[in-house]
């Protein structure tokens, strides 16, 4: 395999849509999330409110690729080899004899076999791997915290109702029934969440199709609210730059439930058709499916028995894993924490603020000294290398995310952004097993990864 990729090389271009094409501002979303699940703990399930009080400090917590032990209320952030590097019960942080006390003297975490080959949850973890989840990895811990003030045995029955508060904000039909404290936030004021993509993009997107490229938008998404949100961001003419639209696609299981998979469904009117399709026949935009059928589709649109698809997106669960596992897709991860450690910004909008006019100007306040989703933190540390002072001497080890984004995709990008802007043909250098870890970033490695290297040498 050659050791560069190039765009001008792949006959289908691939696209998650939710903080891969549309990206959003995480202070004002992450917020809301929390909010939006908190909320219905507080006044369907009868916890306390102060679950809804949070301070500016509180959000540094809020950290990507941690592991929740549902059994137990432990959160973990795991090595390459499944060590657990750092834990808290709660949002207390574990010291290093309570860890060993706990995961034995070699910091072992059980489920991590059956976490690193399949990416799945379980009935015994829940991985946050995604924004759309994160906030609740910050409520899961404080849920936990109350009923460890109450006195209370923590056990798995807290989990059933945080999955009853996502269900209730992100079920399928919240959109269209206005349910839920997400969906009529962003309906009302959609330019306080989501970026509008900018020129550059728009301008990539339609010189990759000029070029005879077929481009696909595949999102877990529903129609109605993937018409907002692109509508939104890329223009009323949005369906012009796509192929085939694929919604509520329900990753990772598009790609992995194979031979059980689920068929193609048409829409009207944003409802999906009763009966499934037996195959995919012509381009268009679809609900559900699987990617055995949409290959078909592919070789005849591309007149090719093994067309080169390349998929971008932000989850390892739901994008790069199975894409690449079960597809055998090239990958590109879309890894916004290459901005929290130094990777420049690729445009001129602020990180993590609506740009001017946008939401009330009164919310400003709130954010002053939240810390943002992507950036390092202090509780938590780096995403991608875990730095532990212990008598004086530093410890560095790869986490298992930046290992998985190592093994599974083909290259990191901190945003579409970043590359909007460089010609078709544009080599890129792709991560490879037997070259350094730091390949395969573009424009460049993280600060952490680049300290890493420099103490290797």
């Amino acid at each position: 395999m050659s050791e560069y990729f190039s765009l001008s090389e792949c006959d289908v271009i691939g696209f998650d849509l939710d903080h891969t094409l549309c990206r959003y501002y995480l202070k004002e979303t992450s917020r809301l999330i929390y909010e939006s699940f908190a909320r219905y703990l507080v006044e369907h399930k009868g916890y306390d409110k102060d679950l809804l009080n949070l301070t500016p400090a509180t959000w540094d917590f809020c950290f990507k690729g941690l592991v929740v032990d549902l059994e137990e209320g432990y959160l973990v952030k795991l090595a390459e080899d499944g060590t657990v590097l750092r834990a808290t019960h709660g949002t207390k942080n574990l010291s290093t004899d309570d860890i060993i006390k706990h995961y034995g003297p070699k910091r072992e975490w059980k489920h991590f076999n059956s976490l690193n080959t399949s990416y799945t949850r379980s009935a015994k973890y829940y991985f946050y791997d995604n924004y759309f989840d994160l906030p609740g990895a910050l409520l899961c811990a404080r849920v936990v915290d109350m009923l460890h003030k109450r006195g209370a045995e923590i056990t798995s029955d807290f989990w059933k109702d945080i999955v009853a508060a996502i269900d209730h904000n992100y079920n399928t039909s919240a959109f269209r029934e206005d349910t839920g404290t997400y969906f009529p936030s962003v309906k009302r004021c959609p330019g306080r969440y989501l970026q509008p993509c900018s020129d550059a993009v728009k301008r990539w997107l339609r010189s990759m199709k000029n070029s005879g490229k077929v481009l696909l938008l595949i999102t877990s998404s529903h129609s109605d609210y993937c018409r907002l949100v692109c509508e939104h961001i890329l223009g009323t003419d949005f369906e012009e730059l796509f192929d085939i639209i694929i919604t509520n696609a329900l990753k990772p299981g598009f790609f992995s439930l194979v031979p059980q998979q689920r068929p193609f469904r048409t829409l009207v009117d944003d409802v999906e058709d009763s009966e499934g399709l037996p195959s995919l026949e012509k381009p268009g935009w679809y609900s559900q499916g699987n990617w055995p059928h949409l290959h078909e589709l592919l070789k005849n649109m591309t007149n090719k028995s093994e067309p080169k698809v390349v998929y971008f997106g932000d989850s390892m669960r739901s994008d790069m894993f199975p894409a690449c596992s079960f597809a055998k897709w090239e990958t590109v991860m879309i890894v916004e924490e290459m901005e929290g450690e130094g990777v420049p910004r690729a445009n001129a909008t602020p990180c993590n603020s609506p740009t001017p006019g946008e939401g009330p100007v009164e919310k400003k306040g709130k954010f002053e000294g939240m810390k943002s989703p992507s950036d390092v933190s202090n509780q938590w540390g780096s995403y991608f290398v875990d730095v532990q002072k212990n008598e004086g001497e530093e410890t560095q080890r790869l986490t298992w995310c930046c290992h998985s984004i190592h093994t599974y995709s083909t290259m990191a990008i901190p945003s579409i952004e970043a590359i909007a802007d460089l010609p078709l043909d544009f080599k890129f250098q792709r991560f490879s097993s037997d070259k350094p870890v730091t390949m395969g970033y573009y424009p460049r490695p993280p600060d952490s990864l680049l300290k890493w290297e420099e103490n290797l040498s």
